[in-house]
C-alpha cells in the first residue's frame, strides 16, 4: 500500500473536480479524500495499491473535462490506516 498527498492548481473549483476525483478513486478501489482550499486549489489524499494510486495521480494532471490544471504538487506519504473509503470533504 502507498499514499500520495497532492495539491492541484488551475481552474479546478466549480468544474466537478472533487466529484470526478472521487469517481476515479472509487473505480480504482482507493481510500482517501478530496477537498477545495480557500486559495482555489484542490487538495487530494490517495492511498491503496501503487498501480491504482499512480493511475489516479496521472488523471489529476488533466482532471475532468471543464478543468484547466496548471500545476500538480505530489508528495509520497505514509498511509493513514484510519481511512475507510473515499470522501469529498468540505473546504479547508
Amino acid at each position: 500500500m502507498m499514499a500520495l498527498h497532492a495539491f492541484v492548481d488551475g481552474r479546478v473549483q466549480g468544474v466537478w473536480f472533487r466529484q470526478s476525483t472521487r469517481e476515479q478513486a472509487e473505480n480504482q478501489r482507493l481510500q482517501g479524500w478530496v477537498r477545495n482550499l480557500a486559495d482555489g486549489r484542490v487538495e487530494v489524499w490517495l492511498q491503496g495499491e501503487a498501480v491504482a494510486v499512480h493511475h489516479v495521480e496521472t488523471w489529476l494532471y488533466s482532471g475532468p473535462e471543464l478543468a484547466v490544471v496548471t500545476e500538480v504538487i505530489v508528495e509520497e506519504v505514509s498511509p493513514d490506516l484510519s481511512l475507510n473509503g473515499f470522501e469529498v470533504l468540505d473546504g479547508a
